[in-house]
């Protein structure tokens, strides 16, 4: 019945959707990316659901606060872990690598002297904080010493902080996990 059912070419246009105007239906749609070869009439029902989402809510927007610049990115780890707070760790290891790039491109292009404060990351889990502020690394550590490293160096040389931000503040989590729609739809207008 399913190879009738225009399934990879729907979830194409939801990636269109994501890419270009609703970004909040990325986690949606990447769940569904993942049943395009063996797609069931349950993943057909969702993917008619995101549709009926995007069609009712085509004059809404996401809205941030400030001067905010994000690159929005989703992907699996490449590493297994055992915690929330080395999954959360090793995010925060990527997105220190990013930020140490961007730091040094700014200053290599001369516009601006030099960074004087700290890029700001916030993480919304208090153990990946601590295992980035900690100097000691324990046995369950020590699957990602590099990256654990890494980041405490950057955070050291004062190129990264690492900051709390409570999960009911957390912007990214419509990006890369289900939310409550009341929760969902605090983030869209």
């Amino acid at each position: 019945r399913m190879q009738n059912v225009p399934y990879a070419l729907t979830v194409g246009s939801i990636v269109y959707a994501v890419r270009c105007t609703h970004p909040d239906v990325a986690f949606a749609q990447n769940v569904t990316s993942r049943f395009q070869q063996n797609s069931g009439d349950l993943h057909w029902t969702t993917v008619k659901n995101i549709l009926k989402y995007l069609r009712n809510t085509k004059d809404m927007f996401l809205v941030y606060g400030g001067d905010l610049k994000r690159e929005l990115k989703s992907a699996k780890q490449s590493i297994v872990t055992t915690s929330s707070a080395e999954a959360e760790y090793i995010v925060a290891f990527d997105a220190s690598k990013e930020a140490v790039w961007v730091r040094k491109f700014i200053y290599g292009l001369g516009v601006v002297p030099t960074i004087e404060e700290p890029i700001s990351m916030y993480c919304d889990n208090t153990g990946a904080i601590v295992i980035a502020n900690e100097s000691g690394i324990t046995k369950s550590d020590k699957h990602f010493r590099a990256k654990v490293h890494y980041i405490r160096k950057v955070i050291e040389y004062g190129d990264v902080k690492l900051e709390r931000v409570h999960t009911n503040d957390n912007l990214a989590d419509p990006f890369n996990k289900a939310l409550a729609f009341l929760k969902h739809s605090e983030h869209a207008r």
